[in-house]
């Protein structure tokens, strides 16, 4: 005779895991760190031969240290000190990349160490549902593995966006991935999308001597920025001789053996060494079988999910630039930290702040947290705004690094500081002290913070009191 508890203990399903997270790019590691942490029994599905994910193979890391690079080159070019009675120096993009790629390895092989020390078991392989608990992973010599369990995070990334009327295996096209694989010195180059990543690549290209025609489909850039911070980029690859041409899109892509000829449907003709199509990604969603759970993608491969990021299917949750907005590595990890919770507790009592500092690594560099005044003018909130110029500060003179300006927008009345919106070099560093007094409670975030600290000098940091010095003349 079989007792009721024998019966409980057959009905209830076993599984292998606790866990199974699938990406190892900064969502990925986010939820199986948290996870591992929290005694979870986890499994990591990597479809590539190295963790980290795009972030640290095709997209952040490889992108900034070609940037870093680039913009250390201008720096020693336009530097009197080194400049004087000597021809510019010049590099390849090959050469660049050289470094570029022992950073990628360094921080591939430091995030592999992460999942050894947590215990956390790793696995290569493309993986696909079976069912809401059983994944399929094809192995790279063509066998197939079968893993369960109770939970699954899905943290699969993005890809560039590639219009199937363009011909992407043609040697002089690429993409905002393979290009990093660039074998020849353009003279000339089209970038086809002035978002963020057309916008870095335009000034990365520009910096090294290349001519750049970027083309825009809207009437500015990066539209979500304050107008001002815009308009400055704008104008700095203006005078550096980026061609912008906006309002314009293709018609075709002519690519010949040793150029690209790209057509407008504003019946210009441009022609260029190559071109690098760099408009929108998709996620990477279409591999997962989610037929087979009754998930479904949009058209832009991303998922929806809750507050807790769990999808429509209960036990599966996504993370990261699978589920889009803000679709930046350094959210994707917090995001990651919180669906773990979620999947440990049921709930996600931490998210996302509600203000997310953005980083667009132009030469010199954009980033901004908070309001604009465009969106502040809307609500009709009533505000001031302080201005701190770079080329007035000591530290930017001794480093040959005047280009640029610190804004801070504050409340008329109460002071409280609105939004921070920093143009120059190191400002995805500088937009931090702003955020930090953002997010103090209790009266703390005020603009006399900065006017009653004492900054080192000569420090950038410093723009923070020359601008809240600024905006609070305008009060009377």
């Amino acid at each position: 005779m079989t007792t009721k508890s024998e019966t409980s203990a057959k009905s209830k399903p076993t599984y292998q895991y606790d866990a199974i997270v699938i990406g190892t790019g900064p969502g990925g590691e986010g939820v199986a760190m948290q996870l591992a942490k929290a005694g979870q029994k986890v499994a990591v599905v990597e479809r590539y031969e190295a963790v980290g994910g795009g972030c640290t193979h095709w997209g952040t890391i490889p992108s900034k240290a070609l940037r870093h690079s680039v913009s250390r080159l201008i720096e020693y070019n336009h530097t009197p000190l080194f400049s004087e009675n000597q021809v510019n120096r010049h590099v390849t993009f090959a050469e660049v990349m050289r470094h570029a790629s022992g950073v990628i390895r360094s921080q591939s092989k430091l995030r592999a160490s992460f999942y050894d020390r947590n215990r956390v078991t790793l696995i290569h392989g493309e993986a696909s549902f079976v069912d809401p608990h059983t994944i399929k992973i094809i192995h790279k010599d063509g066998s197939a593995e079968y893993i369960t369990a109770k939970q699954i995070a899905l943290a699969t990334g993005s890809r560039p966006y590639c219009p199937k009327d363009i011909d992407f295996s043609h040697p002089r096209i690429y993409n905002s991935d393979t290009i990093l694989s660039l074998k020849h010195e353009p003279q000339n180059i089209i970038i086809y999308g002035a978002g963020v990543i057309g916008s870095e690549y335009a000034s990365i290209f520009r910096g090294m001597g290349v001519k750049v025609d970027l083309v825009n489909m809207r009437d500015r850039l990066l539209s979500f920025l304050d107008t001002e911070i815009s308009d400055a980029l704008s104008y700095h690859l203006w005078n550096n001789g980026v061609v912008i041409r906006h309002m314009e899109s293709y018609t075709s892509v002519e690519g010949q053996e040793d150029s690209v000829i790209m057509n407008l449907e504003s019946g210009k003709r441009m022609r260029a060494d190559c071109l690098l199509f760099a408009n929108g990604r998709t996620g990477n969603t279409d591999m997962l079988n989610l037929d087979a759970i009754g998930l479904k993608a949009d058209s832009r491969g991303q998922l929806k999910v809750d507050k807790n990021y769990r999808t429509e299917v209960d036990n599966v949750f996504a993370v990261g630039d699978v589920i889009g907005y803000p679709s930046l590595a350094s959210a994707a990890y917090n995001q990651g930290r919180a669906a773990a919770e979620a999947m440990c507790t049921g709930k996600a009592n931490s998210g996302l702040v509600e203000d997310i500092p953005t980083g667009i690594y132009t030469i010199p560099e954009i980033s901004s947290v908070g309001k604009t005044e465009q969106e502040l003018t809307a609500q009709k909130i009533p505000y001031e705004v302080g201005r701190a110029q770079f080329k007035h500060l000591a530290r930017a003179q001794i480093a040959s690094t005047t280009v640029g300006s610190l804004k801070i927008l504050f409340h008329r009345e109460t002071k409280e500081v609105l939004g921070i919106h920093c143009f120059g070099e190191r400002a995805s560093e500088i937009v931090h002290i702003g955020q930090a007094i953002m997010q103090q409670k209790d009266g703390g975030n005020t603009i006399d913070y900065f006017v009653n600290t004492t900054f080192n000098y000569p420090t950038m940091a410093e723009a923070y009191r020359v601008a809240a010095l600024n905006g609070l003349n305008r009060i009377f």
